[in-house]
């Protein structure tokens, strides 16, 4: 279906009982809407077995149930005797091609004729020469090609063989004993050969070979620390909570910025806040000056009397106590990135690598901060859309065929590619008759390791979960890779995106993978695989959307706790930390709860992780207790 230039369609007109599509055939459909449609026609067959009275009803019916699903300028004919085929044979004769637009961007040629030779300097690889027509746009010998299954390789040379299937006969005339040969004007040489010029041909490079030191600095000089301390003394110094370090000091908004960024609060995530009820609540209900200075409580004795039945407290019990409290509120409302607290490893350094964030949308973070290893071995476009025009402007020139090594569409040619391992070029000698070989020119880069961004939504037929990092089948063009992607959300007018643990069903996500560059239109149909008779299920489809390794995807998850005790605004709230240190680590954190409060923590209290909170509003002590926080996660690079 990669390379047809014309799909039909055969339909039965007396429907099963699933209708004239079958579940396989739909399924099928799907498949190839997604990949991209050539010219299609329709042919009915069985008509012969109806009555003459009942014909002219049955083709109708059947022609309005089988173009519904097929394409809207689809043609269906009867294909029942022989001279109704020979009829469907010259419309197809005289249909005019297109093809799809991601397959019009690159040339391509079916191996009509293989043979393979081992190369005695490289052993367990050789050169593979295909013959075959080149379709859809010039090929350079110069340029690198996809072959199809198998892996990116260079070209040794291009032959321009005789056409073994020319359209237009050679005419021949005689004059007396001497016959002459009147070749086509636009037919090209027979026969000729033209080798990859070293100079120019394009490299064959796969990953970016990283240098260790690039990341080393040397000592700042005198003058650099000097100008570092003038700005040092330059900058505002703020009022902050005693014991405060500078990481923490760097989450803490401070007034002006908050009054700027008013409506910044708003858009922060929170599942679960109601966001027009937030909005009342606060109006009259800001956290004064005054509250910040003074203590919390007033009557500290009730409150040292609750912390101590709290202290007296098993270990068991608090487990209880947690598991009771969250079922309860598991009636009134689902948090899909709540996570739980570790009570034997200190929060601090189980979600060390998570920060806060005052804003999801407007929040800072530095896509090039902290990156794994795997960064250092892809490459990245400074404007992927400029480049994108300047390589199709390129391979628009070899079309003229003004270049040495350029072979026009429709030429019949023989490829040499070099460095084909054996044990795959077995196989494709085995099977290249029944199962077509396909080798495909690359665009320039299209060879170099990326991260890519594929729009996916999940097939109506696959009801099974599709979990983020698990292993798929990516189909994308003439491409085939196993990958492991990452889900997240595809938000508009957003430099961060939220990550998805699955791939839910009814709505489009964005699947992040380390794959070869690909230049969009592209499609995308993903496979997994599985215990049916055909191995795979095809469980996504969809199309690229751009290659962007800044692309910023944060893992949220959701710390809560309870309140023990309420007072107004304030209130003292537990299971969220198991200890003091916690509490200070977290401090400068903002806190939310379902019902719209928004708040900060004041202080620890006990040993257990309990903590003193003021809020924006009265708090209700059926009320729950959240922190969001945020982590950077990368695809996983593939094996």
């Amino acid at each position: 279906m990669q390379v047809a230039d014309i799909v039909a369609f055969v339909g039965h007109v007396m429907p099963e009982e699933g209708g004239y599509i079958d579940q396989i055939g739909k399924k099928s459909l799907s498949m190839l809407r997604s990949l991209g449609l050539p010219v299609t026609t329709g042919l009915l067959v069985g008509l012969d077995d109806v009555s003459a009275k009942k014909k002219s009803e049955v083709k109708k019916s059947a022609q309005a149930a089988l173009q519904s699903e097929l394409l809207e300028d689809t043609k269906m004919h009867v294909a029942d005797s022989q001279e109704e085929c020979q009829q469907v044979l010259r419309h197809l004769a005289e249909q005019r091609l297109s093809n799809p637009a991601w397959r019009a961007q690159r040339p391509f040629v079916v191996g009509n004729q293989l043979e393979y030779e081992e190369d005695s300097s490289s052993p367990g690889t050789g050169i593979l020469r295909l013959a075959g027509y080149v379709r859809s746009r010039a090929i350079s010998v110069n340029q690198l090609v996809h072959l199809a299954g198998v892996g990116d390789f260079q070209l040794k040379q291009i032959d321009m063989v005789e056409d073994p299937c020319p359209l237009r006969q050679q005419k021949r005339h005689t004059s007396g004993d001497v016959m002459q040969v009147e070749n086509d004007p636009g037919a090209q040489k027979a026969s000729s050969s033209v080798a990859a010029n070293a100079a120019v041909q394009e490299p064959l490079i796969v990953e970016n070979t990283p240098d260790d030191l690039a990341g080393e600095q040397t000592w700042p000089t005198e003058e650099e620390l000097a100008q570092a301390g003038k700005a040092n003394r330059r900058k505002k110094k703020r009022v902050l909570p005693k014991g405060t370090s500078e990481y923490q000091a760097a989450w803490i908004v401070e007034d002006s910025d908050q009054e700027e960024g008013g409506d910044d609060d708003d858009a922060m995530e929170g599942d679960g806040l109601d966001d027009q009820a937030m909005d009342d609540d606060r109006e009259g209900s800001e956290i004064s000056e005054d509250d910040r200075k003074t203590s919390v409580w007033d009557d500290d004795d009730d409150t040292r009397s609750e912390m101590m039945d709290e202290e007296n407290l098993t270990l068991e019990q608090r487990k209880a106590e947690i598991e009771r409290l969250k079922a309860a509120h598991a009636a009134d409302e689902e948090f899909p990135d709540e996570v739980d607290t570790p009570s034997d490893i200190p929060a601090r350094q189980r979600f060390a690598k998570y920060r806060g964030l005052k804003s999801l949308r407007t929040s800072p973070w530095d896509p090039k901060e902290s990156l794994p290893f795997e960064y250092a071995k892809i490459f990245d476009f400074d404007n992927f859309v400029r480049t994108q025009k300047t390589v199709l402007a390129k391979a628009k020139e070899l079309d003229s065929c003004t270049q040495e090594g350029c072979f026009a569409a429709g030429c019949y040619v023989r490829l040499h590619v070099l460095k084909v391992p054996a044990s795959k070029a077995e196989l494709l000698l085995k099977s290249y008759k029944t199962n077509p070989v396909v080798v495909c020119g690359l665009l320039q880069h299209e060879s170099k390791m990326s991260v890519l961004h594929y729009s996916i939504r999940k097939s109506e037929g696959y009801t099974d979960p599709i979990k983020s990092k698990e292993l798929l089948v990516f189909h994308s063009g003439f491409r085939r890779h196993h990958t492991r992607p990452i889900f997240s959300t595809d938000d508009l007018n957003m430099d961060k995106h939220k990550f998805e643990r699955f791939l839910h069903p009814g709505r489009f996500s964005i699947a992040s993978v380390f794959a070869p560059i690909s230049f969009p239109p592209l499609p995308l149909i993903v496979f997994k695989e599985s215990d049916l008779p055909e191995g795979v299920s095809m469980v996504a489809t969809g199309s690229l959307r751009s290659v962007d390794p800044d692309r910023i995807i944060l893992k949220k998850i959701v710390l809560s706790g309870y309140p023990l005790r309420v007072q107004k605004r304030k209130a003292v709230v537990r299971f969220m930390f198991h200890n003091p240190e916690d509490v200070r680590w977290f401090r400068p954190l903002e806190l939310w709860t379902k019902y719209g409060r928004r708040g900060r923590i004041k202080e620890p209290v006990g040993t257990h992780g309990s903590m003193k909170c003021v809020f924006d509003g009265v708090v209700q002590q059926r009320d729950a207790v959240c922190v969001n926080l945020y982590k950077r996660v990368y695809p996983k690079w593939p094996q």
